[in-house]
């Protein structure tokens, strides 16, 4: 009996987001390990947002482009099964380094296989739900971060703290191995520009460069490529430095701040993604403008929530029987719920730009603007300022470090709003002068 086409559908959805889940479980399981890592090769905090971010972010941003351009022009599932199961091996090595310097070669691996990943997922997403509907559908996909924080900063937390860092390791790299088995044996590709209508940036079959440079040329293309950028430098090093912030500014264990972090910032960010994206899908029919107000109420919102956050005192809020809440978890849960509600409005409408036949190189793009910079520079950034300000704020130079955070939201709205401005259509002339 044959599969339900929306069986399908789905389905093939759950396999990217697991598959996506796991390799951010790979990234995002770094922020409880820094410690023992820290301890285990004598290095500091610039090091470690180097192996956290800018070993990863170089070569994933080195190969992304030729990434996305074997996406556009090869079965896509067969790429992703082959990427989660050299990725799951990269993972494995990186268990095994027996040096620091080891463990940066074994993270610029992982980011090699990594970089087909996001943007070839979001370009099988573009084909399997129209775009009323691919709102929702990206943001269960894009969750996959906020999913994998409560994994990677409870469970992680766990795991790392009775078993090691490397059996962390290897754990994560298990699961991918199988997906690459399930994608590999059991999915069929889907038609390339299923549910298209005439692209508004439709290019001739061309080379990566001159591509690139049509793209680029299209100004709401590249605001939002910029504005996805200067987002997620903040948003990334918030979530790889909040643990240890957690830590050293409240005074919890590792695990109690892994626990806290995951449950706590991934949990309300993942619900605040699936409800943005289903209101981005409800505001779809009123135009890219009213789509794009969504990320703007919730950069306004998440910048002044970061802020109290950071800000405030040390104090238990409650006590969840061994668990010491701070009060300041009230800031941060607000925070996760709103800072996320730029990612489904944003990538759906850039799945609606760009052509079927140049999506997964546009959207590679975009993978690799916010990962070079989010990834790249936001951990490595934030850790080499608290290591500049500790000889005059102590054991508090993470906590005001971490306010170079609260920055981007507001540069990231700034642009938003002349997208909009571009977006938007004018009022007709006649009725303006009428």
């Amino acid at each position: 009996m044959a599969v339900p086409v929306a069986w399908r559908r789905h389905g093939l959805l759950l396999l990217l987001t697991l598959l996506y889940i796991d390799t951010f479980i790979g990234r995002q399981i770094l922020a409880v390990m820094i410690e023992p890592i820290k301890a285990e090769f004598g290095v500091g905090d610039t090091a470690m947002g180097l192996v956290t971010g800018l070993a990863f972010a170089l070569i994933y941003a080195s190969v992304g482009l030729w990434a996305g351009r074997l996406a556009d022009r090869m079965p896509r599932t067969r790429l992703l099964a082959i990427c989660a199961l050299c990725w799951g091996v990269a993972t494995l090595l990186g268990g095994l380094a027996t040096g620091f310097v080891v463990l940066v070669l074994a993270r610029m691996l992982v980011a090699i296989f990594e970089a087909p990943v996001t943007a070839t997922s979001l370009s099988l997403i573009a084909d399997l739900y129209p775009p009323e509907r691919r709102a929702l559908a990206i943001s269960c996909f894009t969750s996959a971060p906020t999913l994998a924080a409560i994994v990677a900063m409870s469970l992680g937390a766990w795991l790392v703290g009775l078993h090691g860092w490397r059996t962390a390791f290897v754990l994560v790299g298990l699961p991918a191995m199988g997906l690459a088995l399930v994608l590999a044996s059991l999915v069929g590709e889907p038609q390339r520009g299923a549910h298209d209508v005439a692209s508004r940036l439709s290019l001739p079959l061309q080379g990566l460069r001159a591509s690139l440079a049509d793209l680029w040329s299209r100004p709401a293309y590249r605001l939002l490529i910029i504005t996805s950028a200067v987002t997620t430098l903040g948003a990334n090093a918030y979530g790889m430095w909040n643990a240890t912030f957690l830590v050293r500014s409240h005074g919890l264990s590792l695990r109690e701040a892994g626990m806290l972090a995951g449950f706590i910032g991934g949990g309300s960010a993942a619900i605040g993604m699936l409800f943005s994206g289903w209101l981005a899908d409800r505001f779809s029919h009123h135009g890219p403008a009213w789509q794009l107000r969504l990320p703007q109420l919730g950069h306004s919102i998440g910048m002044l929530c970061m802020l109290l956050y950071l800000l405030w005192p040390p104090q238990t809020l409650i006590q969840l029987g061994p668990l010491p809440v701070p009060t300041a978890m009230l800031w941060c849960a607000l925070n996760g719920f709103f800072a996320v509600w730029w990612v489904g409005p944003i990538l759906s409408y850039l799945t609606q730009l760009v052509d079927s036949s140049i999506r997964s190189t546009a959207l590679a793009f975009q993978t690799i603007a916010v990962t070079l910079f989010g990834v790249g520079v936001g951990p490595l950034a934030v850790g080499t300022l608290s290591d500049l300000i500790a000889p005059h704020a102590g054991s508090e130079s993470l906590r005001y470090a971490l306010l170079l955070c609260c920055v981007m939201p507001l540069v990231a709205l700034l642009l938003t709003e002349r997208v909009i401005r571009i977006v938007q259509p004018a009022p007709d002339r006649a009725q303006r002068t009428a």
